[in-house]
């Protein structure tokens, strides 16, 4: 095994096999402590410069034109595609009845213009496949549904702001802030986060409460400063840095993106009945493809035009960010991938494999998506 390999893969294992419901001192090899709380400054984590090349092969997909199957493997009865466009079109009338137009007209009509301008869905649509996995149904999955993607909604459009990446392209469209200017951007981000969560506490039904503050306290966990806001906080931080090693860059993808994908399935696990056995295999089957996912958009990030993707190409490298490819190649991100989404399958195994093909196909879908 090449050194590359043997860092990568044995700091990404240490990471992804971490059992939530075993309390344990982590470690700089398991997993970055956060600089909050461990009081060790972002400079003193290994730099691994020394260790790992850039490749210079030229940039391309995750996959080239002659690897890449005509067809990402899935399981072979399953028909993926009716699936996400059935369960796209259900969430995407369910987000639209879920803001009407009242008073005040703009914050509603800014959380609508964003929450509503597209996009894949895959949040909504892994946390119905994991409660059906379990025993549940779409009904039931959907409120939280539309709430991880209000909160994913709200993350883009903070995210888009001239105070943070400064964009002007979100899902082929000018962002929100350009339509509605800042101020009311960044309130109406703000109303969408609160709404997610009434959303949640009002709208589930057929399941106990006991399970509903369950799924409220994951949700609450994956947005804040031990989800999506460290990863945030953290990538900020970064910009520019020379002193930047593997386990920093898992911390802010772990929390800045695969969080609220790991929070999109075990909300459905929950909320469909799973036992803490089930909802911990699922928690880890997330991980691992949420963190696929941000590797994946890192090497499309740098080899997709800014129309391809809906949104700005390139912005990571002017921004200095490092990222999966700028630290160990394009070559070994492509091969951190695929290793990803084989773990991310090994996790459910023990499940009835019939009903584990949409989570099975959404987990390629991610690693051969195109944009």
């Amino acid at each position: 095994m090449s050194l590359v390999n043997s860092i990568t893969w044995s700091q990404t294992s240490s990471i992804l096999n971490i059992q939530s419901n075993i309390s344990k001192k982590l470690t700089p090899f398991s997993i970055l402590p956060h600089p909050l709380t461990n009081n060790l400054p972002i400079s003193l984590f290994p730099n691994p410069k020394s260790n790992i090349s850039n490749s210079n092969t030229p940039l391309s997909a995750i996959l080239t034109k002659d690897q890449k199957p005509q067809n990402p493997p899935t399981t072979p009865t399953f028909d993926f595609k009716s699936y996400m466009l059935q369960k796209a079109d259900s969430v995407n009338k369910a987000l639209d009845d879920s803001i009407p137009l009242t008073e005040p007209l703009k914050i509603q009509e800014s959380m609508r213009y964003s929450l509503l301008a597209g996009g894949k869905r895959i949040r909504p649509m892994l946390c119905i496949a994991a409660c059906e996995l379990v025993g549940g149904d779409e009904s039931t999955a959907m409120p939280a549904a539309c709430a991880v993607e209000m909160v994913h909604t709200m993350s883009l459009m903070h995210d888009d702001l001239p105070c943070m990446d400064n964009d002007d392209l979100r899902r082929g469209k000018p962002t929100n802030h350009k339509v509605f200017t800042e101020d009311v951007a960044v309130l109406a981000g703000d109303a969408m986060l609160a709404f997610s969560f009434e959303h949640v506490a009002s709208l589930t039904k057929g399941v106990c409460s006991e399970r509903i503050v369950r799924v409220i306290y994951e949700l609450a966990k994956c947005v804040g400063c031990e989800g999506l806001v460290a990863g945030q906080v953290v990538d900020i931080c970064s910009e520019g840095m020379d002193e930047v090693g593997l386990e920093h860059l898992e911390f802010i993808h772990l929390n800045k993106t695969a969080a609220l994908l790991e929070g999109s399935v075990v909300l459905g696990a929950i909320l469909g009945g799973g036992s803490d056995e089930e909802v911990e295999k699922l928690r880890n089957f997330a991980r691992c493809i949420g963190l696929l996912f941000q590797v994946v958009d890192d090497i499309l990030d740098v080899t997709k035009s800014s129309k391809e993707l809906g949104k700005t190409a390139g912005k990571d490298l002017v921004a200095d960010k490092t990222t999966y490819p700028k630290l160990i190649g394009i070559e070994k991100s492509k091969e951190f991938a695929e290793r990803l989404n084989r773990e991310a399958k090994e996790h459910l195994a023990g499940f009835d494999q019939n009903k584990a093909a949409p989570l099975i196909a959404l987990a390629d879908y991610i690693a051969y998506r195109d944009n």
